[in-house]
């Protein structure tokens, strides 16, 4: 997202309304997840990452374009409502530059990118949500790219700065 958030979508039409679309969450509750909505909520995070296994516990299909979903944050409220806008499904070793910067946390390359998101997902928090407590990734880890757009706040949300 480059600009001022879209004008707000409503509820009618062919959009469901935000209670009846499902959840985003982006990572655990806490801080990180705090952090990573403020980004989304001011347009700075356009991407996200997810490995493809984490598709296989939770027995979701992949995202798809002009999917909606209601974002949270950490204490469970609905901020946002956000949408699909592309999706997808590489290999570790070929997510590149633009990917990394547009998912909004401040890294300029892709190793530093790739070093972070190394740590959340071999973190006891992931590989006990992943139920493997040697969860590790290489460079043929196959990951879902995800862009996404903010298509409208919810009460009580204004644009963060």
């Amino acid at each position: 997202m480059t600009g001022p958030l879209d004008p707000p979508v409503g509820t009618g039409g062919d959009h469901a309304a935000p209670d009846a679309l499902p959840v985003a969450e982006f990572a655990f509750p806490g801080p990180l997840r705090d952090r990573l909505v403020a980004a989304i909520l001011d347009g700075s995070k356009t991407s996200t990452t997810s490995t493809l296994v984490e598709y296989g516990i939770e027995d979701e299909p992949l995202p798809e374009v002009g999917a909606r979903q209601v974002l949270i944050d950490s204490a469970g409220q609905p901020v946002a409502v956000i949408e699909t806008t592309a999706v997808q499904v590489v290999r570790l070793a070929d997510v590149d530059v633009r990917h990394a910067r547009d998912e909004g946390e401040g890294h300029d390359s892709v190793a530093g990118w790739r070093a972070a998101h190394e740590a959340f997902w071999t973190s006891p928090d992931m590989r006990g949500y992943l139920n493997d407590p040697t969860f590790s990734v290489t460079d043929d880890t196959p990951v879902v790219l995800e862009r996404l757009r903010v298509v409208e706040l919810l009460p009580g949300e204004q644009p963060r700065a």
